[in-house]
């Protein structure tokens, strides 16, 4: 039962961002941005970044469904799925690129605390081929998801353990991102939990 009254049927943050519509619009905008926008990160690898730092902070919720949407970006298939588990678990023996193994370093990190990250975490990514720009958006997404596990843990949002829920939300987030939703429609297989 969360701590405060949400919105019945809407896990995670979706029950937070119906709450909160004046503080709902600037998050989805953020998230889009970082998550959607132009970047030379594809759509996947920074979801898996927002996973991964989800995964550190033990947030069930957004460790899910971000992976969950990862998975999607990547083809959805079982194989795909396979990956977001290992990566979340160990991310420097999963079959990643150099590059994403040294940004999600980097995340990790950012999501023990800014200070961690040190030079030489940096000079890793860069000889990989990340550039500012990707260095810069991995701790911003890292900082961020820091934030939202936290809002979503800490008001104890309802998050379900259905797998088939999740595959759901990252298909629906793949197909549809962050900023033009109706979140107060309940996810198919939610309504009838």
């Amino acid at each position: 039962m969360a701590h405060i009254q949400l919105h019945e049927g809407l896990p995670g943050i979706r029950g937070l961002l119906v709450f909160s519509p004046a503080t709902a619009q600037p998050l989805c905008d953020l998230v889009e941005t970082l998550l959607r926008g132009p970047n030379t990160l594809t759509l996947a690898e920074r979801e898996m970044i927002a996973t991964y730092v989800s995964a550190q902070n033990d947030c069930y919720y957004c460790q899910t469904s971000h992976g969950s949407t990862a998975a999607q970006h990547l083809g959805g298939g079982s194989a795909d799925y396979e990956l977001i588990g290992q990566m979340k678990h160990d991310c420097e023996t999963a079959p990643l690129t150099d590059k994403m193994k040294a940004l999600l370093a980097i995340a990790g990190k950012v999501q023990k605390g800014g200070k961690y990250v040190i030079t030489e975490d940096v000079e890793r990514a860069r000889s990989h081929g990340a550039a500012d720009k990707e260095i810069h958006d991995t701790v911003l997404i890292a900082a961020v998801f820091c934030m939202a596990n936290r809002y979503v843990d800490g008001l104890d949002t309802w998050q379900p353990r259905d797998p088939e829920l999740y595959v759901e939300i990252g298909r629906q987030t793949a197909a549809l991102g962050y900023v033009a939703r109706d979140w107060k429609r309940p996810l198919p297989m939610a309504a009838s939990k």
